[in-house]
This record gives C-alpha cells, structure tokens and sequence, in this order.
C-alpha cells in the first residue's frame, strides 16, 4: 500500500475505451504471431497436446489443474476488463450466514463495551483488538517503509499495553488517536473524508473500534484493488505469453485439455470442405483444402451462433465465455429489431420513408420490449405480439399527424403476422439479416485494419450501425487478443487436421484476405 504521496489509481476509463485500446494493442502483434505459428514447425511445439499415451490423473494432479486454471481465468480478466476491481464482502441480507455474523459481532462489542465500563477496566479484548489493527497496519505498508514501521512497532508495543493494563495506565485514547492517524496517512483519498468524520467522533471508545475496523476492512480492499491496476499493467506488456505458459502448464497436466478446441476446428475444416466426419482424412490427391487462416476465422465466426447448451465452448475461449456469451445475446436481439424495422418499412412503404425521427422512435421501442428475450421465462411471441400492437398505434399517430390515412385493419394484421413470423428460422428476412451480419463479422475478422471497417455494414443493416460497430469492436477485440495467445496452439491442431493424413493438395485455393492479415 502506498503512503501518503502514492495514491492508488483509478479503475477503468468505460467499456468502449477498453475494448478499442484492447482491440488496437492485439491487432499489432495479432498477425505476425499467427502467420508463424501455421508456418513454422518449431512454433507449435509448446501449447499442443503430448503425443504420449493417455495417462491417469491423481487428485492432487486435478487439484492443481484446476488451481492453474483459476489463475488463467484471473490472469485474463484482469488484462482484458478494466472495470475488473474487488468489492467489499456484502452479504444477502437476511440471510442465515449475515444472521450469525451479525450476532457473533454484536456479541463480542458487547462483551468489549463491558469491559471498558468495569471499575477498574478490564483491557482483554481490547489488547487482542489493538494487536490485530498493528497487523494490519504493518500489511500495508511498503517494504522500505521502515520508519514507520518502527513508529507503529513502539507504539503499539504490545509487551508495554499489558504492562500498562495491568497496572491500568492504559492509555485507550490516545492509542486509537494515533491508530485513526496513521491509518489516514495510509488510505487511498477516496477515504479522507470518512477519516476525518471518524477523528472528530471519539466519544464512545466502543463505536470508535467499529469504524477503525469497518475502515480497515475497506482499506485492504483498496490494497488489492491497487495491486490489481498494477499487475493489469504488467499483463497488458506481457499478457500473452503469461497467458501462454499458464494454459500450457494445465495441458501439460490434462493432456485432453483441447478435446473441444480440436473438435471446434475440425467442424470449421468440414464446414469448408463439405466433407462427410468420416472422409474427413480421406481426401483425395489434388483436392482443394481450405488454407489454416480461413479455418481458424470460419471458426471464430461460429462462436457468434454458437449454442452453448449443446456443445460447451472451445477451451481457448473459456476465459471469455461470458463476455462471448454477452456479445452473442445482445447481437441477436439487434438482429431482431433490425428484422422487424425492414418488415415495417417494407409492409408500409413510402408515407414512412424518409423519416428518421420516426424509425429511431420505432427502433427504441421495438428494442425495449424485446429486452430480456434471452432469460428462461421470456415469451418472445407474447412480446413480439405486444412489439406489433404498440407499432402500429406509432405508425397511425404518425400517419395522422401527416394527414395520411391510418393503416386499413387488413394491413395491420399483415405487419402483426410478417413481425410474429421472425420467430421461425426458414422466415426470409430473418435469413437474409442473419447472412448479411455473418458477412459483416467475417469481414472484420479477416481485414488486417478491422477498426477502419466498423463502420461500413452491409445494405439492410444501416439501422443497426451504431449497436453493430460496438459489438464487431468487442468481439474482434476479443478475437485478436485470443489469436495473439493461442496462435501456437492452433497451428499445430491445423497442421494435425489439414496434414497429417495426405500430402498438401497441388493447387490449394488462395486465402488472400488472411496472407495481408499476416503480411505486415
């Protein structure tokens, strides 16, 4: 913890700031890391599974498995989120374990309050209270702070405090005085003010010992938060290769530890190649195999549509399930609104066009109401039915407002049923929005530059361009830094898959868009 003139630093300057600076730092070292892992032999030797024969696990061997991986998991997020701090312990109120808490605490200031008013005092529980404060003291200070760290030794010298309570010379006072003095010189400015209120309220000795350690307790979620921000920097200059040699460890002691990666990359090869799973290392001489980087980008373009209840997901992307997951909801509830804005503009035509008042109006309400469509308990006919009727009474306000007619019954209950119609996955416009978005997100992920390409979605999606660039922001962002740590990893599963089998086919198709990702 620093002292006086060396505050912690603040957390996270917001999501979009950290996603573009994320997405810029791994588009830099993104391409030439990944062009040598799918063509060097040597790149691929250290995050790959050993070619040795399976091997029984112990307990222990699981254990630590398990440990390393937590490690990857914290590692990772503290490099990619920037809002990632610690928060203070709160417990669900009234729950059983606040419950028990709470009285265990209330029992033992009572007994600290008794002991105080005894004639004379008795100093038992207040010895052990201020022992515990100088331990704490002590934690926070930096190594070379030894000045006061011999101050805080010879003040509370606890061998002269019960030397002092046995002949009651305590003095209580003057020891908190310079307990809630030291702390302030020790806190972070965001608990001056807290500070200050708690020296200028020194009546009750009992209360006093509350907020000292109420204080402490907030203090020592500051010195983690501080040691957060400063790994984070560390991670952020080194971040891949820590990231790197944490997965390699758990593979080394879990060899199966890219069952679900090899298995996500063969999917992508025979996607490609329209290849049958059992022809798969039969292919015959002279048959065009798909290059590794549009493997590996076919691949990551699956993770949009991925379905996480059927097949768990790759475990290089463990680390950002849940970010991937969060992209992948809020993608298709846009995709959505974007489905019902061309059925309406299309079914109503020209008295509609041209108005972006109106479509903004339309687009915010449709989006309001489709919120939570991912949770177990939302009925998206219900609400698509609820979308439909608050629409139409829109558009006949609007409509008359223009002196144009209201729209005839016959064509609101065509709008109702085009817009009940998205829920079904062969529906036309929802086809055609879903292939358009796929063709955006490949274009990212294949362009050496994708920041310049955010905002140029394809025809049909202009009305989604703001949510869309976010999202293609954090999911490239995401996409690179991952490439960037498992790029070794997955030319060798690559090489495995499109090699090992037959020989390299004699005129293989150009994967010109990931050769200038990799040229720089």
């Amino acid at each position: 913890m620093p002292l006086n003139d060396e505050r912690p630093a603040s957390t996270s300057d917001g999501e979009k700031q950290d996603l573009e600076s994320s997405s810029e730092r791994s588009d830099s070292v993104t391409s030439a890391s990944s062009r040598e892992s799918f063509t060097s032999d040597g790149s691929s030797k250290h995050c790959t599974p050993s070619s040795s024969p399976p091997k029984t696990l112990t307990l222990d061997e699981v254990m630590e498995s398990a440990r390393d991986l937590s490690n990857l998991r914290l590692a990772h997020e503290i490099a990619v989120n920037h809002d990632f701090h610690v928060e203070p312990e709160s417990l669900p109120e009234g729950s059983l374990t606040k419950l028990v808490r709470d009285t265990l605490h209330k029992a033992f200031w009572d007994i600290l309050a008794s002991e105080l008013t005894d004639d004379p005092p008795e100093y038992g529980q207040a010895i052990r209270l201020l022992a515990e404060i100088r331990e704490i003291l002590l934690s926070f200070l930096n190594p070379g702070a030894n000045r006061m760290r011999t101050q805080i030794m010879e003040v509370l010298d606890m061998d002269l405090i019960r030397q002092q309570a046995d002949n009651n010379a305590v003095d209580i006072q003057g020891l908190a005085s310079y307990i809630i003095s030291t702390m302030g010189k020790l806190c972070c400015p965001i608990r001056d003010e807290e500070m200050k209120k708690l020296s200028q309220n020194s009546d009750n000795m009992v209360t006093m010992f509350r907020e000292i350690f109420r204080l402490l307790d907030l203090m020592k979620t500051d010195v983690v938060n501080f040691e957060v921000d400063t790994l984070r920097l560390l991670l952020q200059r080194h971040g891949a290769e820590c990231e790197r040699e944490m997965f390699q460890s758990v593979l080394d002691k879990t060899p199966s530890a890219l069952n679900h990666t090899t298995s996500w990359l063969k999917s992508a090869l025979e996607e490609l190649t329209n290849i049958p799973e059992e022809q798969t290392h039969s292919q015959g001489k002279g048959q065009l195999v798909p290059g590794p980087f549009l493997v590996l980008n076919t691949a990551f373009l699956r993770i949009l549509t991925w379905e996480n209840d059927k097949s768990p997901l790759p475990e290089t992307l463990m680390t950002d399930e849940t970010r991937l997951q969060k992209i992948q909801q809020q993608l298709q509830q846009i995709q959505a609104v974007n489905e019902v804005l061309l059925i309406i503009f299309s079914t109503v035509g020209g008295p509609i066009q041209g108005l972006p008042l109106l479509s903004d109006r339309l687009k915010r309400m449709t989006s309001v109401l489709l919120d939570g469509m991912h949770s177990p308990d939302f009925n998206q006919e219900e609400a698509l039915e609820g979308v439909s009727a608050q629409i139409c009474s829109e558009l006949n306000k609007s409509l008359t407002e223009r002196s144009y007619p209201p729209l005839p019954p016959a064509l609101q209950v065509t709008l109702t049923g085009q817009i009940l119609s998205i829920t079904q996955k062969d529906n036309p416009i929802r086809t055609l929005v879903e292939d358009r978005v796929q063709q955006y997100f490949m274009a990212l992920i294949c362009d050496p530059k994708p920041q310049s390409k955010l905002e140029q979605v394809p025809v049909g999606l202009t009305a989604i361009k703001p949510e869309l660039a976010l999202l293609g922001a954090r999911f490239i962002s995401l996409v690179n830094y991952n490439k960037t740590v498992y790029g070794p990893t997955y030319g060798g599963i690559l090489r495995k898959l499109i090699f090992s089998s037959s020989p390299p086919p004699a005129n293989p198709p150009q994967d010109t868009a990931q050769d200038s990702v990799t040229s720089k």
